[in-house]
Protein backbone atom coordinates (compact mmCIF):
# COMPACT_ATOMS: atom_id res chain seq x y z
CA UNK A 1 0.00 0.00 0.00
CA UNK A 2 1.46 3.33 -1.07
CA UNK A 3 1.73 6.25 1.29
CA UNK A 4 -0.47 9.24 0.65
CA UNK A 5 1.39 12.38 -0.31
CA UNK A 6 0.77 15.33 1.93
CA UNK A 7 -0.36 18.58 0.39
CA UNK A 8 2.30 21.14 -0.43
CA UNK A 9 1.45 24.10 1.73
CA UNK A 10 2.52 27.36 0.20
CA UNK A 11 4.74 28.76 2.90
CA UNK A 12 4.48 32.51 2.42
CA UNK A 13 5.95 33.17 5.85
CA UNK A 14 9.64 34.01 5.60
CA UNK A 15 12.10 32.53 8.11
CA UNK A 16 13.51 34.70 10.87
CA UNK A 17 16.96 36.10 10.21
CA UNK A 18 19.45 38.26 12.09
CA UNK A 19 18.59 41.96 11.92
CA UNK A 20 21.81 42.66 9.97
CA UNK A 21 20.73 40.19 7.27
CA UNK A 22 17.16 41.43 6.96
CA UNK A 23 16.02 40.93 3.36
CA UNK A 24 18.45 38.08 2.68
CA UNK A 25 16.93 35.61 0.25
CA UNK A 26 18.48 32.58 -1.41
CA UNK A 27 17.03 30.51 -4.25
CA UNK A 28 18.22 27.73 -6.52
CA UNK A 29 17.18 28.03 -10.16
CA UNK A 30 16.34 25.20 -12.55
CA UNK A 31 20.01 24.86 -13.56
CA UNK A 32 21.12 24.33 -9.96
CA UNK A 33 22.69 27.78 -9.65
CA UNK A 34 22.44 29.58 -6.34
CA UNK A 35 20.94 33.06 -6.52
CA UNK A 36 21.26 35.33 -3.48
CA UNK A 37 19.93 38.77 -2.72
CA UNK A 38 23.18 39.72 -0.91
CA UNK A 39 26.75 39.80 -2.14
CA UNK A 40 28.96 36.96 -0.88
CA UNK A 41 31.48 39.45 0.53
CA UNK A 42 28.80 41.07 2.69
CA UNK A 43 27.78 37.66 4.06
CA UNK A 44 31.43 36.78 4.79
CA UNK A 45 31.91 40.07 6.67
CA UNK A 46 28.83 39.31 8.77
CA UNK A 47 30.07 35.79 9.56
CA UNK A 48 33.56 37.02 10.46
CA UNK A 49 32.06 39.55 12.83
CA UNK A 50 29.51 37.28 14.56
CA UNK A 51 30.81 33.69 14.44
CA UNK A 52 33.69 32.50 16.61
CA UNK A 53 36.23 30.40 14.70
CA UNK A 54 37.62 27.66 16.96
CA UNK A 55 40.73 27.19 14.82
CA UNK A 56 41.76 30.83 15.18
CA UNK A 57 41.16 31.27 18.93
CA UNK A 58 44.72 30.79 20.15
CA UNK A 59 46.51 32.55 17.29
CA UNK A 60 48.34 35.78 17.84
Amino acid sequence: MAKKKTEDKSNTEKPRVHKDLNGFDIKINSFGEIQMSYDVEKINQFLNKTVDDKKLRNRK
